[in-house]
């Protein structure tokens, strides 16, 4: 009687053991992971002529700063610039062809966007109307996409339906002229193409022609209308590449990519007009060599601006005067690799991606929330030849 007592008593204790354990393991689960909502995936656009496939994805942590592995997302030639709907159904991509279907132009790509598996499938490839284009964003509306075609140094709006899928173009507008340098400003080369926060106007940084060009622009037709006056010139040889808006819509940041420096304006969002504040270069004051000048952005506060450097293979950080924009700058970081073409900050703005396209590598830098400063962390993925990053909710609302 004393021994299947004793046998019984035991498989209660291993039952009640087993069961705590289970509790014990849904509870540590539960801690370690991430609600949704606080998850990202992230798309990286590459160039395919060194063995990249095309686009890439992988899952990213913003409170860790941790990523799944890397995944092809899908195959398709020299996606160098991605942009995403603001829903998170669709992403485009540049195609930066010379040649598309015999004729001497690029694409852009349309793909609907699966967030749970990360692929992306193809809805459309359309001409781009100009040779290797470089960027392209949507406007405020996303009802429209305009491209940015750099060798034919052409800008060109296209609609865009509720099916993600491109339409007949609305504007099209061909730049010309040339500047000082004979082997990289012989003709126009538009580089960026971006509305203003209002989605009243559409500048355009053509290297080429050093100018800044200002379109009015027709958010119900996609019509685009030189504005008054048209244009800022540049000075001659400094190649504006890309451009970042402060988060008041006040001042525009021009980055020039041949001159290695950033030029402020103050920006008047009634008339469109811009007037040139400050300029200041984005490399240290003893570095010998070549350089140009990469990718910009403002953080979501306006406190602190970044830029990357392919050359010095850095990442400069500014700081910000509120009152009139002005920039000072404060620290060069060793951008973890070669030729940082391309960097985003994340959605929570805790953390710094810098795409070094030479060392096929992307490194992750935490943003201190007090200096703005850039902490180097162990994180960094392997990837053939990455250049754009975006990033996408696995889940919204």
């Amino acid at each position: 009687m004393n021994f299947f007592a004793e046998n019984i008593r035991r498989h209660r204790l291993f039952r009640l053991i087993c069961l705590l354990l289970f509790v014990l393991l849904v509870i540590v689960t539960v801690t370690n992971s991430e609600p949704a909502d606080f998850q990202y995936r992230v798309y990286v656009g590459t160039y395919t002529g060194k063995g990249s496939e095309g686009i890439y994805t992988y899952r990213f942590n913003p409170t860790t700063g941790e990523s799944s592995s890397v995944s092809l997302a899908a195959s398709t030639d020299n996606p160098s610039f991605l942009a995403v709907d603001p829903k998170g159904r669709f992403l485009y991509a540049v195609n930066e062809l010379e040649m598309y279907h015999n004729e001497p132009t690029g694409a852009i790509s349309a793909f609907a966007i699966d967030r749970e598996s990360g692929k992306l499938k193809l809805l459309q490839q359309v001409s781009s109307l100009g040779s290797s284009p470089t960027h392209l964003s949507l406007d405020k509306s996303a009802r429209h996409l305009i491209v940015a075609n750099y060798n034919s140094g052409s800008v060109a709006v296209f609609s865009l339906g509720n099916d993600g899928r491109l339409g007949s173009h609305t504007a099209f507008v061909q730049d010309v002229g040339s500047s000082i340098n004979p082997e990289r400003q012989a003709g126009p080369h538009t580089h960026f193409v971006q509305v203003t926060p209002d989605n009243r106007f559409v500048l355009v940084a053509d290297l080429g022609i050093d100018k800044l060009l200002v379109y009015r622009f027709d958010s119900n037709s996609g019509s685009l209308t030189p504005a008054t006056p048209p244009f800022v010139n540049i000075d001659p040889g400094s190649g504006p590449r890309h451009f970042a808006f402060a988060p008041s819509g006040k001042f525009l940041y021009l980055l020039s990519e041949m001159g290695s420096t950033v030029t402020v304006y103050a920006y008047d969002s009634d008339r469109g007009t811009l007037q040139q504040k400050q300029t200041v270069s984005t490399l240290p004051k003893n570095f010998i060599g070549n350089n140009s000048a990469a990718e910009i952005a403002v953080d979501e506060k306006g406190r602190f601006l970044y830029v990357s450097n392919r050359g010095d293979n850095s990442i400069v950080e500014f700081s910000i005067n509120p009152n009139d924009g002005s920039l000072t700058p404060l620290h060069w970081v060793a951008s973890g690799g070669k030729t940082p073409r391309y960097f985003t900050i994340d959605p929570s703005g805790k953390w710094l991606l810098a795409a070094n396209q030479d060392s096929n590598n992307i490194r992750l830098f935490q943003i201190a929330p007090k200096n703005g400063s850039l902490i180097q962390t162990a994180h960094s993925l392997n990837l053939l030849s990455p250049v754009c990053i975006r990033f996408v909710p696995l889940k919204l609302g």
